[in-house]
């Protein structure tokens, strides 16, 4: 076992997560909390946890490509993920495989290559294709099962951070500082 900031994984998944050069993720139910906000003026609201910001950007510059596939369609997501410097974002797809499978092929990766982060039945078909499956602590049952990493923190609350400093770790790139209080 290995030990990160968030407890210990198995030898094989910290191999896994060591070839990432792609994290793919859901948005509803991972990088919120899969609720969703609706005012009296129609309009939409959802929360984005800071954590999970940071940690995007850090495995950016680190090198690490992001994209997101959701299946819902929204201009807080869109103004989002741009804020973040998320590189390729798609929306309105219930079919993600496809459009994993378009990634793949556009940037020259293989499975192994590719890590993906979901919460429902619709993100399993690329978890288990996938080189690191990883499923949110509050994902569906099945998606528990199918998934070859679990996070220890749920979905909106900084589970996006958690992926991405495994990465930085794998990368010796994540700075834990001990023993000094600021």
């Amino acid at each position: 076992m290995i030990t990160t900031p968030y407890g210990k994984i198995s030898v094989e998944n910290y191999h896994r997560a060591a070839k990432i050069k792609l994290l793919i993720c859901d948005v509803d139910g991972v990088f919120s909390d899969g609720r969703i906000y609706l005012g009296n003026h129609g309009e939409e609201l959802k929360a984005f946890h800071t954590k999970d910001g940071f940690g995007i950007k850090a495995i950016l510059n680190m090198g690490i490509n992001v994209a997101i596939i959701t299946g819902r369609q929204s201009v807080i997501v869109e103004t989002r993920m741009q804020a973040l410097g998320v590189p390729f974002i798609f929306q309105g797809k219930e079919d993600k495989l496809s459009v994993y499978q378009s990634l793949l092929t556009k940037l020259s990766l293989t499975p192994e290559e590719v890590a993906y982060i979901g919460d429902d039945v619709v993100d399993l078909p690329v978890i288990e294709d996938c080189g690191l499956g990883i499923a949110v602590q509050d994902a569906h049952p099945l998606v528990l099962k199918g998934a070859n990493l679990v996070t220890q923190i749920k979905g909106g609350y900084g589970a996006v951070r958690e992926v991405c400093d495994l990465f930085l770790q794998c990368n010796n790139q994540l700075y834990i500082t001990q023993g000094k209080s600021e």
